[in-house]
């Protein structure tokens, strides 16, 4: 089963030299899965000309066991990107040397999450100033407890139901390059699911990063932070565990954003084919309303089986929108179920107030495409301020997205970086006023699946050539809102907790 459900991959700036890399999980032996040749993940290093340099052995990363998916974060706080690979049987982090190399230091750290893991999101869940890191668990499996799932005429891949749920994995950061497995005493132990997907957001604005969680055939998980390392399980009561005849559906990809600029943010959830996708409004007192059918997402995603997605504003207006990356996750499902296919093709909504328009089949021939995509990050490569798109595809070649319609409107790249609160600025929101524009921005910890994004934030500005000031909400411990004037347009800076302006 772990065969159809990866590759993850990811954006990430691995030698600081302000240009996107490119990392790709691979499958790698495992006791299913004997390779007639060595396979690996790879790291391509950003040439800054539009091509990329594989320095997978160089830099020291290419994996040990059958990869999933990626995340990455500033663990230690040194300024470097780190990488977590979420594989089977066992998960394993890279340590950034800052010299183009890699050091695995999974014993050390004790991250080595032993099972199936999935997604992964790297967070500051007790405001202590250092990232925390959630893992996904996907079921208790191996190559003993393979079961057979079909006919006797035709094997297909099973559904999740044919093995047993399992509970995720809690690490607290203790500073000192290791960490303490705190599943069980933070409360995350006790729900036991089929997790894919996790995003990390403050979604009733206590001040304390919550958890989204998307479960396969049983019910969704959104663990509310109750503080002092405790989580409580609060989906059902929320809205967005099960569908409205009170069925857990195929839960997958999630993502959280504000779409409407109210100040609460929003949730999204891809499902399997037939089950409709969420658009999840937030209700301010920790309860949603699904807003797929109204909007127009119900009826468009009826058909495909989602995995990535993300709310940017692929077109720089100022309003976010919406992609998705699709793909059956069995093989022999054309041959099961008529009209559902295999390889699908992605989704692309534009914001246009209460609906999300589907602009797909006018936004270039990769929407005509059919593909078996897994993970999806979005990342400006280019640096041209249009944020490109990179899916991992299942037993194919990765695809490549480069963003031409972002750049006819003007935008601002914004690299924050914490001090008194986690270096990565995971739960940080922005609100900016451009003329007739006032946009907002929120930096999520992880979403989508299996992937991990470009760390700036592009903020939209439409024709508008002017900002008239940003203001920045420092995650916890901080909580400081800085307001800086006096801004650029059409280029990246950097703004670091405190200093009061940007570099």
């Amino acid at each position: 089963m772990p065969e159809t459900v990866g590759p993850g991959c990811a954006f990430l700036d691995y030698d600081n030299d302000g240009w996107m890399d490119i990392y790709l999980v691979n499958s790698g032996p495992c006791d299913f899965f004997k390779p007639s040749k060595p396979l690996r993940n790879a790291l391509y290093r950003n040439n800054r000309n539009g091509t990329f340099t594989d320095v997978t052995e160089k830099a020291g990363v290419p994996g040990n066991a059958y990869g999933q998916g990626v995340a990455v974060g500033d663990y230690n706080g040194d300024g470097l990107p780190d990488i977590f690979l979420t594989q089977y049987p066992r998960c394993i982090l890279y340590r950034n040397n800052g010299d183009g190399t890699f050091t695995d230091v999974t014993a050390k750290a004790g991250v080595a999450a032993p099972g199936w893991a999935t997604s992964a999101t790297w967070f500051d869940y007790d405001n202590d100033g250092r990232l925390d890191l959630f893992v996904c668990g996907f079921t208790e499996y191996s190559k003993e407890k393979n079961v057979y799932c079909g006919s006797k005429q035709m094997r297909s891949y099973c559904m999740p139901n044919a093995y047993p749920a399992v509970s995720s994995w809690l690490f607290h950061n203790n500073g000192d390059g290791t960490f303490t497995d705190v599943s069980k005493e933070s409360g995350i132990a006790k729900e036991l699911g089929k997790a894919w997907g996790v995003v990390a957001a403050d979604v009733n604005n206590d001040g304390l990063l919550d958890l989204f969680v998307a479960n396969d055939k049983v019910q969704n998980y959104l663990f509310a932070n109750r503080g002092k390392g405790r989580f409580e399980e609060v989906g059902l009561w929320g809205g967005v565990a099960v569908n409205a005849m009170g069925l857990a559906r195929s839960g997958m990809g999630v993502d959280a954003a504000d779409i409407n600029n109210d100040g609460w943010l929003d949730l999204f959830l891809t499902n399997v084919d037939n089950e409709t996708f969420s658009l999840y409004r937030n209700r301010k007192d920790m309860t949603f309303d699904d807003l797929a059918i109204p909007t127009g997402i119900g009826a468009a995603t009826m058909p495909y089986s989602g995995w990535g997605v993300k709310f940017f504003d692929y077109d720089n207006d100022g309003d976010v929108d919406l992609l998705i990356a699709n793909g059956h996750p069995d093989t022999m499902v054309e041959k099961r179920i008529h009209g559902v296919r295999y390889a699908e093709p992605m989704l692309l909504f534009r914001h246009t107030g209460d609906k999300f328009e589907n602009v797909s089949a006018k936004s270039g021939p990769i929407f005509a495409t059919d593909l078996a995509a897994r993970g999806m990050a979005t990342g400006d490569f280019d640096n041209d301020g249009a944020v490109d798109v990179l899916v991992g595809v299942n037993d194919g070649a990765p695809v490549l997205l480069r963003n031409n319609i972002g750049r006819q409107n003007h935008w601002l790249g914004v690299r924050l970086i914490g001090k008194k609160a986690n270096i990565d600025a995971v739960g940080a929101r922005i609100t900016y006023q451009a003329g007739d524009l006032r946009g907002s921005a929120y930096k999520a910890g992880g979403g989508s699946y299996a992937s991990s994004h470009d760390p700036r934030i592009v903020l939209g500005l439409g024709m508008r050539t002017k900002i008239d000031w940003l203001e920045i909400t420092w995650p916890q411990p901080s909580g400081k809102v800085e307001r800086i004037d006096k801004l650029p347009v059409d280029r990246y800076i950097i703004i670091v907790e405190g200093e009061g302006k940007w570099r």
